[in-house]
């Protein structure tokens, strides 16, 4: 693993990241998939653009936080804050301070996104479940209490 990233690598640390010298946000990325990063930044504008433009900043700071973060797993409170340079502590009270909580925020923004996402027939339920952070498609079901077929169904009447 230390060859492949290039520096040593702690396993079993509290966290999961990388840190890269600034220099890298200049390099090209080789295998980078810009049809799905035009996909959901794409549902994600559009999921955005359909909110109450009385949102607050930071609202739209988590949402943003989330959503980059929210094909690849658990969305967890303190990776977000961390993003957005602050404690959990801080981040739950600048929140709650505006009425508003991280998971309510976490479950309208996947709302709105599978909304999205159904809608767009050319998109599989798999890959929908994978965008909204599940790791299976009964995991969506779970949440939703109806399939994505069920729900895609139900949206085209």
């Amino acid at each position: 693993m230390t060859r492949f990233v290039g520096t040593k690598v702690e396993f079993g640390a509290d966290t999961d990241e990388f840190a890269f010298n600034i220099d890298a946000r200049a390099l090209p990325l080789i295998h980078a998939d810009t049809r799905l990063n035009d996909l959901l930044l794409k549902y994600c504008e559009a999921a955005l653009a359909d909110r109450k433009g009385d949102k607050s900043q930071l609202r739209t700071r988590v949402e943003n936080a989330i959503s980059s973060v929210l094909p690849h797993g658990r969305v967890l409170v303190n990776d977000v804050a961390r993003s957005l340079a602050m404690s959990e502590r801080t981040l739950a009270r600048k929140l709650s301070d505006e009425g508003l909580n991280f998971t309510e925020i976490l479950q309208q923004l996947r709302r709105d996104l599978a909304v999205r996402y159904l809608d767009d027939r050319k998109l599989h339920v798999s890959k929908i479940a994978w965008l909204l952070g599940f790791h299976e498609v009964s995991a969506f079901t779970r949440w939703t209490g109806k399939t994505p077929r069920q729900m895609r169904t139900a949206a085209a009447f």
